[in-house]
């Protein structure tokens, strides 16, 4: 399929390829856009001269769909796919969905539940011996032993669960840059223990020196206090400037997670959205109806990364890192101008954002050389002095989208960090994001409004959003418009008791807001 990467053995061999050299699976419809990372790391071992070959949502029931290409000469690469598996299958209430935005036509039931494990099973199923990698979100996330809420109880390390090879978490360009290099120069999986941002297993012998550890899977079982130590030093080793190597003894087998991998470079980053994306769903699931999950990002831009907002219920931390990076203008600019010779486009640039769309740069300049602060927030419970809030870069890289022929509006639909930006002495963002950024409705997060639940939440006092509402509809109502803010909300974050829940259904009320 012109423009794809093979997701067929007669489509492999158009290409002139006998045995790839890696085959990707994963939870998601196939999607070649970079909001979907498995179009971003496929591309990018494109881009190194490795032959890949696609296989989507594959049907776990039987072998024959993880045969499809045969035994690849590298390494299988498995991903659960955009957001966790569970997470896609079931609500908070551990309902059965009856939707999944990654999937053909939107229905629920194309990929496994812990589609990870059961994905990397049936591969050694087929292939006993063949080399597996695991990376992405759900990989990322359960790379420790970790709190279920589907089973309410502590399971292993994926990587335990699942018998893979290695283990690949964060954000993984250059794992996987030194993945394909050292096993394409003939290195075994088995010898690449010293890649940042992957985890392994070994015997207890062949621990590495000088690690951190955890309490074991057995202790964390059991006793709360444990799995809370455990926790608290795996976030506190996720530092890519100090972090150490943290490792978490599995019965007879020692979980090692090396140091998190070096964020990329501004050019690498640039690099990565200069890949050849189709930015499309595969033809193949024209006749379903398309992929819905990509409506949302078809038409926006990611400009950033990582999140030093560090709230405690968040995943981001542990996943993208604290240190915010970004991409250059000169790299936005020149992909909005492909997203606005799209046929389809309509003059509405969705989104121009990331975990927190006003972040563009680190929170501050001593984190650069030291890292940042252990067991403190840049913004929470009040702003550290050493902040620095500058909203100009993002500013005027709006500024320029917005002047594109054939734009007509763009909006950030990403969450903002309210806090963030009242701490920007400088009014020109708040009033322009007011004027010309919001459809609308403005999302953003207070999350509570009893300060001591906020207090456990790591987020600030009600009373910065309350401030941050008010200069909203002020500057609303100046230019005559009529707009809203979305807040989120958390009714049962720990330490919310029934007084805190009261509260929080007085403000609900006070001002006028029916949740969905």
């Amino acid at each position: 399929m012109e423009g794809f990467l093979p997701v067929t053995r007669k489509e492999m061999e158009e290409a002139g390829i006998t045995q790839p050299d890696f085959v990707y699976i994963t939870g998601d419809a196939y999607v070649d856009h970079p909001s979907f990372g498995a179009a971003i790391v496929s591309r990018l071992i494109e881009s190194l001269g490795y032959s890949i070959c696609m296989l989507p949502q594959p049907d776990w029931h039987s072998t024959k769909d993880f045969m499809r290409f045969g035994k690849p000469r590298l390494a299988f690469l498995v991903t659960g796919g955009n957001i966790d598996s569970m997470v896609a299958h079931y609500t908070a209430a551990k309902r059965k969905r009856s939707d999944d935005m990654y999937s053909p036509g939107g229905k629920a039931g194309k990929r496994p539940d812990r589609a990870v494990i059961t994905y990397c099973r049936k591969i050694r199923e087929a292939y006993p011996d063949a080399a597996i990698a695991i990376g992405g979100l759900e990989a990322s996330l359960r790379r420790f032993a970790h709190y279920d809420y589907w089973d309410d109880a502590v399971r292993p390390s994926v990587l335990a669960d699942s018998g893979a090879d290695l283990l690949m978490y964060g954000m993984g360009e250059h794992q996987i840059t030194e993945l394909c290099h050292r096993l394409g120069a003939g290195e075994p999986i088995s010898a690449l223990t010293d890649i940042r941002g992957t985890c392994y297993m070994c015997a207890p012998a062949d621990t590495p020196w000088g690690a951190v550890q955890c309490p074991d899977y057995a202790q964390v079982c059991t006793d709360k206090k444990a799995y809370a130590k455990a926790t608290r030093q795996q976030y506190d080793q996720q530092d890519e400037v100090y972090g150490k190597t943290v490792i978490q003894r599995h019965g007879g087998r020692m979980l090692v997670q090396n140091p998190p991998a070096v964020s990329l470079a501004q050019e690498e980053l640039d690099a990565v959205y200069r890949l050849p994306f189709t930015r499309k769903v595969h033809p193949m699931y024209d006749s379903e109806g398309g992929v819905p999950g990509i409506a949302e990002v078809q038409f926006s831009v990611a400009h950033n990364r990582g999140c030093f907002g560090y709230c405690n219920f968040c995943s981001i931390a542990l996943h993208q890192g604290r240190r915010v990076t970004c991409r250059s203008e000169e790299s936005i600019l020149e992909e909005a101008k492909k997203i606005t010779a799209m046929p389809n486009f309509k003059g509405y640039i969705h989104d121009v954002g990331g975990p927190t769309a006003n972040f563009r740069k680190p929170s501050c300049e001593k984190q650069i050389q030291t890292g940042m602060c252990k067991g403190k927030k840049c913004l929470a419970p009040t702003p550290c002095p050493a902040l620095k809030a500058d909203h100009k870069e993002y500013l005027g890289i709006l500024r320029k989208l917005r002047a594109l022929p054939k734009v007509k509006r763009v909006f950030i639909r990403s969450g903002i960090r309210f806090d963030y930006l009242l701490e920007d002495a400088d009014e020109s963002f708040f009033k322009e994001l007011v004027k010309e950024h919001v459809s609308g409705q403005l999302k953003v997060a207070p999350e509570h409004c009893s300060n001591a639940v906020l207090d456990k939440m790591g987020k600030p006092h009600i009373e910065t959003y309350n401030r941050f509402q008010k200069r909203f509809y002020e500057i609303t109502k100046s230019i005559g418009k009529e707009q809203y803010l979305v807040p989120y909300l958390m009714s049962s974050h720990p330490g919310s008791t029934l007084n805190e829940a009261i509260s929080l259904a007085l403000y609900l009320r006070d001002h006028h807001i029916h949740p969905e």
